[in-house]
């Protein structure tokens, strides 16, 4: 089934455009006060996207205040509508929201760190660089942040990063042919060094192949993604599953997780970003290809195509999947 959660009713209370793709909210609860969060937590946000309630996952920015929650979301037009439901927002309006949650924890007992970004993934980083500079100035540990964007105006966030970090931020605009040397940068890291990192999952996996390759400990890269738009362009699919007898269509703006649900496969799920692998469900045949566009299961795994992340990845043709449901 799907995860418990508890919601809350809140109010847009500002909205600000940090780029002209990126813009972020303040959010505050209806009544009391926003819940402490630490850096890398998360919040979930129920939207109407396609005449239909749905949940989209947004990182909290920055330091705490005690007043609201402030996101940040960039407008994909060729997304699934969460971010264009999140752009229709005006002051005033109401919205559901749960609590904070944190997957991608910060370990402060590390003498060194790396922060690398890319695009959109800057918001969960925001607060740990912010975190670990205070952090640095009391231990000795060192910092530094590389923030890699496609043009000069979407970097969000960059006077804050400069105050914070100083010359630990380094930024990287690929318009003008800067590429971020990954295998150098985790070659010249000290030893017991960890690395965080949010962006799209082909700098993930990049990051991922440099780490092994340098011989660093798997448990000192920690990562989050904000989804993937994955080898193909999202279209509508087939999905049997035929414990419950079910045969449905996939739109193509709807999860494979949003539309069994939907069709009443009770699914289990959390992070609904393809990170945790709690949605992965069993691939009983495919007739076409497989766009796994989750972080979460390995290379092999995928290659195999015996699993398949329900909340972020796809399928071009068909596939039956079995599900945890049982007669009674």
């Amino acid at each position: 089934m799907r995860n418990t959660q508890t919601w809350q009713e809140a109010l847009v209370v500002a909205t600000r455009d940090l780029t002209p793709t990126v813009r972020e909210f303040d959010i505050r609860p209806a009544e009391g006060t926003p819940a402490p969060w630490d850096a890398g937590a998360h919040m979930q946000v129920q939207l109407l996207v396609n005449s239909q309630v749905q949940t989209r996952c947004y990182s909290l920015v920055g330091l705490p205040d005690g007043v609201s929650y402030r996101i940040a979301v960039k407008r994909m037009d060729d997304g699934r509508g969460g971010s264009r439901a999140m752009w229709q927002l005006a002051v005033g309006d109401r919205l559901q929201v749960s609590e904070p949650q944190n997957h991608f924890q910060l370990d402060l007992s590390a003498p060194h760190y790396l922060l690398v970004a890319g695009g959109i993934g800057i918001t969960p980083l925001v607060m740990m660089a912010q975190q670990l500079r205070a952090h640095a100035l009391k231990t000795g540990a060192t910092l530094r942040m590389l923030y890699g964007v496609r043009t000069q105006e979407e970097l969000a966030f960059l006077p804050l990063l400069r105050e914070a970090l100083g010359d630990a931020l380094q930024t990287f605009v690929s318009e003008r042919g800067e590429v971020m040397d990954l295998a150098g940068e985790i070659a010249a890291l000290p030893a017991g060094a960890q690395l965080y990192t949010c962006g799209p999952v082909a700098m993930l996996e990049a990051l991922r192949k440099a780490w092994a390759q340098a011989g660093r400990p798997a448990a000192n890269l920690r990562f989050e993604t904000f989804g993937s738009s994955g080898r193909f362009a999202a279209q509508a699919f087939r999905v049997l599953v035929p414990r419950q007898h079910i045969d449905i269509m996939v739109p193509a703006g709807s999860t494979l997780l949003d539309a069994l649900e939907s069709a009443g496969v009770e699914t289990l799920s959390d992070c609904r970003r393809g990170e945790c692998g709690l949605c992965a469900m069993d691939v009983l045949a495919l007739e076409g290809e497989a766009d796994h566009r989750d972080v979460f299961l390995s290379e092999h795994e995928k290659q195999q195509c015996s699993r398949i992340c329900a909340c972020v990845s796809r399928v071009v043709g068909s596939v039956t999947l079995d599900s945890a449901y049982r007669a009674d």
